[in-house]
């Protein structure tokens, strides 16, 4: 017997047949023995129809009052879930984050989870009820309602399975499994049997709409296996622990496995990122930290940063990227601190896209940047801004040319799958 934590995402959610489908799934995994609890996201769409209405009553709305609303939608599918497990003979029932409860820190609509109380919850499972999660929510100390940031539920997910010391994580998502790169742009693109949760945090982090980059971050610290499934399967399937998706994994548990490993894991793009460049600042120390600070404490994420050579007249250029859907903030907040920061003009271009290729091949091998800019150079695809790691190149690049990158470089890196495997 296990004890499995299994999570199904707003694509699996979507509609009362669906949902059926999920409650057969689940019930299955018990049926097998094992102690279960199900973590799920709001219906496909719901989430972007609830924070529209946040955007219409104030396009600058308070991030405490925008997590009361946004969090309704996974209350309403775990309370679904629970009902159809009940009407199929499953002992079920829902557990709100506030409930358990689910403790974050105060960061509205970006909060970091602190810490789980599992106690009740384990003493349920043990007595055979499934226990069904509402993801994405969670409580500030001061019990205001929060919310983890768009994918949440997969960090939930995560963290609930690292509370109750679950033998894996399932996640259920609309593919079956990780793969080079988004099958959708490259109909040959290769499923993977592992990935390390390095190179997943990596195509996560620029990316790969898979997993969460939170999620993987904590199932790495907290030594959670985690499992890429397809929740749209047959009702005669297998259970998930012979369904092949994709393993993710330490490197030490990859150790004695007889796989393949490439040079280059996977090709991510990611259309969610806007450019801007601040002109004509003074280059001074200090100047910088004016402009990074502010959009800390803002809790806007920051990626790619450039600052040009200084001028002769002393002064120079700053551009960097932040999420698209943090433009507004960030212009907004970058135009009340003009006077402190002392720029001269603000520009913005929130048409661009990252591009990353990804492998801990790198580590190793040379010229896997040179490969990449030669390909798209040849393609005629400009290079706006460039950052690496020890495991990623990333480059911005025009999002009309999204596509055509990213098949570009899954051939140039060989990662097309051959027709026997395909």
């Amino acid at each position: 017997m296990a004890r499995i934590v299994m999570k199904f995402g707003g694509t699996s959610m979507a509609g009362t047949e669906r949902i059926r489908r999920v409650a057969r799934i689940v019930q299955r995994q018990q049926a097998a023995g094992h102690e279960v609890a199900v973590v799920v996201s709001a219906m496909s769409g719901e989430t972007d129809r609830l924070v529209n209405f946040c955007r219409e009553a104030d396009p600058l709305y308070d991030p405490a009052e925008y997590d009361v609303v946004v969090a309704a939608g996974e209350q309403v599918t775990s309370g679904l879930l629970a009902m159809h497990l009940q009407a199929i003979g499953a002992k079920a029932r829902s557990w709100l984050g506030w409930q358990l409860p689910v403790q974050t820190d105060d960061a509205h609509a970006k909060a970091r989870i602190e810490g789980i109380d599992s106690d009740a919850l384990l003493a349920s499972m043990a007595a055979g009820e499934i226990a069904v999660i509402p993801g994405f929510q969670g409580l500030t100390a001061d019990n205001r309602i929060t919310t983890l940031g768009r994918g949440g539920s997969d960090t939930s997910a995560v963290a609930v399975a690292a509370a109750i010391g679950a033998d894996r994580c399932d996640i259920y998502t609309d593919v079956d499994g990780v793969y080079t790169t988004d099958p959708r742009i490259v109909a040959k693109a290769r499923k993977l049997k592992y990935v390390t949760y390095e190179e997943m945090l990596e195509l996560a982090s620029v990316g790969s709409k898979v997993l969460q980059t939170r999620s993987v971050s904590l199932a790495m610290k907290e030594k959670v296996r985690v499992q890429v499934l397809s929740s749209f399967i047959d009702d005669d399937a297998p259970a998930a622990d012979t369904i092949p998706g994709t393993m993710i994994v330490s490197d030490e548990e990859l150790e004695g496995i007889d796989m393949e490993r490439q040079l280059i894991t996977g090709i991510a793009a990611d259309k969610n990122e806007a450019k801007i460049t601040l002109t004509r600042i003074a280059d001074r120390p200090g100047a910088v930290a004016q402009i990074f600070g502010p959009l800390a404490a803002a809790n806007i994420n920051v990626d790619m940063i450039i600052q040009n050579i200084a001028k002769d007249k002393g002064e120079t250029d700053v551009t960097f990227t932040v999420p698209g859907a943090d433009l507004a903030r960030t212009q907004a907040l970058l135009e009340s601190q003009k006077e402190a920061i002392g720029y001269y003009r603000m520009i913005s271009d929130g048409k661009v896209a990252k591009i990353s290729v990804v492998g801990v091949g790198m580590k190793s091998h040379a010229g896997v940047a040179a490969t990449m800019f030669r390909s798209l150079a040849d393609r005629g695809i400009n290079i706006q801004a460039i950052s690496t790691s020890e495991i990623k190149v990333s480059v911005l690049i025009d999002a009309d040319e999204t596509e055509l990158a990213v098949r570009v470089l899954h051939s140039a890196y060989e990662l097309d799958a051959s027709d026997e495997a395909a």
